[in-house]
């Protein structure tokens, strides 16, 4: 696994709190969320590091493929 580097990010907690809520939705931490955002904008910019493919980023599940536990 690649190095890995922690820094302090400022950020409006009205788009923290949207992120976060994102990443709950897609089952992911709220650092993988932002993590793959960011690998996501490098690739659509063509600026992504060309050490790791996107292949490398696993997709976020289906919720709908989720299921939940009966009530009954």
């Amino acid at each position: 696994m690649a190095d890995r580097k922690s820094f302090l990010l400022r950020v409006d907690r009205e788009l923290l709190d949207a992120v976060q809520r994102w990443a709950n939705d897609d089952l992911r931490s709220l650092n993988g969320q932002v993590e793959f955002l960011l690998r996501r904008a490098l690739r659509e910019a063509g600026r992504a590091p060309k050490g790791r493919s996107s292949a490398d980023v696993a997709p976020a599940p289906d919720p709908s493929d989720i299921t939940e536990p009966d009530a009954s």
